[in-house]
């Protein structure tokens, strides 16, 4: 608990422990936050107070939802594969990421006793950025899972470059419920504008383990003021 003290406290979810901001940042550095990992369900946890369940293989309610995912992704990515798909219009792989957002949406909504929507934040309002993208709930039970899906060249599999990222924010986070946590990894063939979409991997967040980057950032508006 103590290396979740300093991530909260880096993150301003706890009153800084001083007013001098030379001392905090020596703090910060002795800490050596970049050097450690934590683990997502405590960082979830702390940051808002939910719970990230593990997803458990004999519990009906969890096989609803992962059944049903499964088959929105692969007809999904059949669907977007064609030649006349939307995406290969876009200039960039990234900018493909809100028409599986779109589809799998709607085709998760399809499912008898399943509701797939985009998740509000803390202040109700619809916000497409920033983890999670979609939230399915299991109607019978009440289960709520969290999906986001990820598009991933696949020869890159093995790369240490960051691909997921979670930013905690007060007031527009997304993480409003105890839920699964799933990412779906979706391989393409890394054709420039001609993508194919070849099979996709299911990942069980509550076992993932982060690192904190931490970096002081200016903008350009901070850097190039008019005086």
């Amino acid at each position: 608990m103590k290396n979740l003290s300093f991530f909260c406290l880096f993150l301003s979810f706890i009153a800084p422990l001083h007013s001098d901001d030379a001392a905090l940042i020596r703090l910060l550095l002795e800490e050596k936050l970049d050097q450690r990992t934590f683990a997502f369900a405590d960082v979830v946890h702390a940051a808002t107070g939910k719970k990230v369940i593990p997803l458990d293989a004999q519990n009906a309610a969890h096989q609803r939802i992962t059944h049903a995912v499964r088959e929105a992704l692969t007809t999904s990515m059949k669907e977007l594969s064609q030649p006349d798909s939307p995406v290969r219009q876009q200039r960039r792989i990234n900018e493909a990421s809100r028409f599986f957002e779109d589809l799998l949406r709607q085709k998760i909504q399809r499912v008898p006793g399943l509701r797939c929507e985009f998740p509000l934040t803390q202040q109700g309002a619809q916000q497409r950025s920033g983890y999670p993208d979609l939230k399915i709930t299991d109607v019978a039970s009440g289960t709520i899972a969290y999906l986001d899906p990820k598009l991933i060249e696949a020869r890159a599999l093995d790369s240490t470059f960051r691909t997921f990222y979670y930013e905690p924010k007060n007031g527009t986070a997304k993480i409003n419920d105890d839920a699964l946590h799933l990412l779906c990894g979706i391989e393409h063939d890394g054709r420039q504008g001609a993508w194919t979409f070849q099979r996709f991997h299911l990942v069980d967040l509550s076992t993932l383990r982060v690192r904190l980057k931490a970096e002081f950032q200016a903008s350009n508006a901070d850097l190039y003021r008019q005086p």
